[in-house]
């Protein structure tokens, strides 16, 4: 693995960090999320939306279902309220794996990235286009004779070609056994702003994120059983007590593999 960090051009994980609030960021992802927002400033929304679904999500996962392990593929940077701290808040014996392939993700994983036993936190360098790799090394952590809660949040739209894409949900899911979930979101091209901003982004050199129809993030969860509400905007998944959500342009959904 290349692990020089480029700071001359902007990456997708440091932006999103940056529209959360996080300070693990460099001028030139600063440079490149402001524009971004300057033509879909929800976009700020949706990454914060994003990540109050991951904690109802998990949360949901954890107390209610009893799933005690994860698989997050395509962590990104660490920011607050991390896969593995909402699981062993409240289940202290969760297990949790981080795969990313990025090497400023590394390095910021191997620092933050951590938990007490009884817990497990382990972080995995490896890529989304080679899941049997992923799932290869997650075995080490993980026990894929019991429930996985597969994450796949919002990575999915960095596989330029959606039937693989497809064929990776398909690969991955394969390897879990029943009573396993799969836990997913994705930005939609429901929006001309999104989609001018997406474009532009798309031409800084960065790697490239492809907006897809709600129609085919849908077919993601085929032959599987969508939990309620289904598959919906993020605020809408299972919102908080009191709390009236706006929807926005990330769609996703939490589904069993019976």
């Amino acid at each position: 693995m290349d692990n020089k960090i480029d700071t001359s051009v902007p990456h997708s994980a440091r932006i999103w960090n940056y529209w959360m609030g996080g300070k693990d960021n460099y001028p030139v992802d600063q440079e490149a999320g402001d524009a971004y927002a300057a033509i879909a400033p929800q976009v700020k929304i949706m990454a914060r939306a994003s990540r109050d679904y991951l904690i109802r999500a998990v949360t949901h996962l954890t107390r209610d279902l009893g799933v005690r392990q994860f698989l997050d593929i395509g962590t990104g940077l660490p920011t607050y309220d991390n896969t593995h701290e909402v699981a062993q808040k409240i289940a202290p014996d969760a297990k949790i794996v981080y795969v990313d392939n990025d090497p400023i993700v590394l390095a910021h994983a191997n620092a933050l990235l951590y938990s007490k036993p009884p817990g497990v936190t382990a972080y995995i360098d490896a890529d989304l286009h080679d899941p049997e790799t992923i799932l290869r090394r997650a075995t080490a952590t993980l026990d894929f004779n019991r429930p996985v809660a597969l994450l796949l949040m919002g990575i999915l739209g960095h596989i330029e070609d959606y039937a693989e894409a497809k064929a990776i949900v398909r690969h991955l899911l394969a390897a879990l056994p029943s009573g396993s979930y799969f836990v997913h979101y994705d930005g939609t091209n429901t929006d001309a702003d999104l989609m001018k901003a997406q474009a532009g982004y798309d031409d800084t050199g960065a790697v490239p994120y492809v907006l897809r129809s709600p129609e085919q993030l849908a077919a993601y969860y085929e032959g599987l059983e969508l939990l309620k509400p289904g598959f919906v905007s993020c605020p809408l998944w299972r919102p908080d007590p009191g709390v009236s959500p706006e929807p926005t342009y990330i769609y996703g959904g939490v589904a069993l593999k019976s």
